[in-house]
């Protein structure tokens, strides 16, 4: 597809530009390709910016396995509409993608179903059950962005070294799901807090976290390879982080939009307030903020987690963890973030875009300029919209969002060159 969009805010090298951008043959080209411009599409973007695509690296699509909860299908479309051109898809699926025969599943739906870019990640341990054998992690290697056990933590620390060995010898990150099972008790549901004791819930304390978060990177101080630490959601990780960082430790991590925005204090009781690890204090919130900013959290990512409306209706003690996040992510973080003045609009660029394509040596667009691979995403920052999740594109329809006005649409999205999503752009001649 010959491509023409007119009179966009783009981002480059330079920052944001008033500017055509051209793209054909899935590249953006000069506009002297199109001189004899004579088919193709001519879009006015007046008023809208354009980013390179985003990119997630921690989403759960439940295919192979779990296709009433998603599918490749519906959670690729509900990443196109949320301005993503590649996601990274977590392993907790059936057959669970430990060697190469299990990860073909996946790949063969992804090659028929997927509308944006997907790369799985490959389980750490056999049978992702955090202790045991080790998956075959030498023979998946070409085909997976890491090895992760999400959904539980690597109880062994035995496993986990040896994990962290291969994958140093691989060139390939562990990206930790931290959470100690021995800190846990059994029912926890939501934050060990004041809301779990005035209401008689089960806590889910924050050395669950930050107690397997400390001890990985120990190792990773001894072993040197490249670790990812999965949705942190505490202070005392982001503290422990940040000195490892200054240590030099090859570590980075990301956080997720609703640990930026609520706490146990809005806690509902609503199965969509229930999530792995959960909402957390406001020192927590406050802690992570910080750590954006000054460059110790590296990627904003959304744990996109979908499930029924029967496995979501139970409250928060019987509901099962997670929401969806894809189709709202962008939008709340400008919303929430960039509209109050908590960062710039290209700090968000950075986290949701630039530091996972290179944390994660991930093929795109750092800028706009010519010659890059025409992955990119038109946004509408005036826009506002309610979110409606009756209208996701998303099987899963568990949102904190449900119901809130936010300001910031993806009106476009294009991948290699082709549009994947588009909503209301108008042609224009010139």
């Amino acid at each position: 597809m010959r491509l023409c969009l007119k009179h966009a805010k783009v981002f480059t090298n330079d920052g944001f530009v008033v500017k055509d951008l051209f793209v054909d043959r899935g590249r953006i080209v000069s506009s002297s390709s199109f001189d004899s411009f004579k088919d193709g599409r001519i879009v006015d973007c007046t008023n809208c910016y354009i980013l390179p695509g985003l990119v997630d690296v921690h989403v759960h699509l439940r295919e192979p396995g779990f296709l009433y909860k998603e599918d490749i299908e519906s959670g690729t479309k509900a990443a196109a509409a949320g301005g993503y051109s590649v996601v990274c898809s977590m392993p907790n699926v059936n057959p669970v993608p430990d060697c190469m025969e299990n990860l073909n599943v996946q790949l063969e739906a992804i090659k028929e179903k997927a509308v944006v870019k997907v790369i799985p990640y490959g389980s750490i341990s056999k049978g992702r059950v955090g202790r045991g054998e080790l998956s075959s992690m030498e023979e998946m290697s070409r085909y997976v962005a890491g090895y992760s056990d999400d959904g539980c933590g690597v109880q062994s620390e035995d496993v986990m070294k040896q994990a962290m060995v291969e994958a140093k010898r691989l060139d390939k990150i562990i990206v930790a799901h931290c959470e100690d099972e021995s800190e846990l008790k059994a029912g926890g549901c939501i934050h060990d807090g004041m809301f779990a004791r005035s209401h008689g819930y089960v806590g889910i304390n924050s050395a669950s976290e930050y107690k397997q978060v400390m001890r990985d990177l120990e190792l990773v101080k001894e072993i040197g390879c490249k670790y990812h630490v999965c949705h942190v959601s505490t202070k005392e990780s982001v503290e422990a982080i940040r000195k490892a960082k200054l240590d030099g430790v090859k570590v980075t991590c990301e956080t997720c939009p609703h640990y930026l925005i609520y706490t146990e204090e809005d806690l509902e009781e609503d199965g969509k307030w229930k999530m792995n690890p959960p909402l957390r204090s406001k020192e927590d919130r406050k802690a992570l903020i910080e750590g954006i900013l000054d460059g110790t959290i590296d990627c904003l990512v959304t744990d996109h987690a979908p499930h029924s409306e029967e496995e979501k209706n139970k409250g928060l003690d019987g509901s099962a963890f997670g929401i969806v996040g894809l189709e709202t992510a962008f939008a709340s973080m400008y919303t929430n973030l960039v509209l109050r003045g908590v960062m710039p609009l290209e700090k968000l660029v950075e986290v949701m875009c630039l530091n996972p394509r290179r944390i994660f040596e991930i093929e795109g667009p750092r800028s706009l300029d010519v010659g890059e691979i025409a992955d990119l995403c038109v946004v509408n920052l005036e826009k506002e919209w309610v979110v409606d999740p009756s209208q996701f594109y998303s099987k899963g329809k568990s949102t904190l969002f449900e119901g809130k006005k936010l300001q910031g649409r993806v009106v476009l999205n294009v991948v290699d060159g082709t549009i994947v999503y588009e909503e209301g752009m108008k042609e224009c001649k010139n």
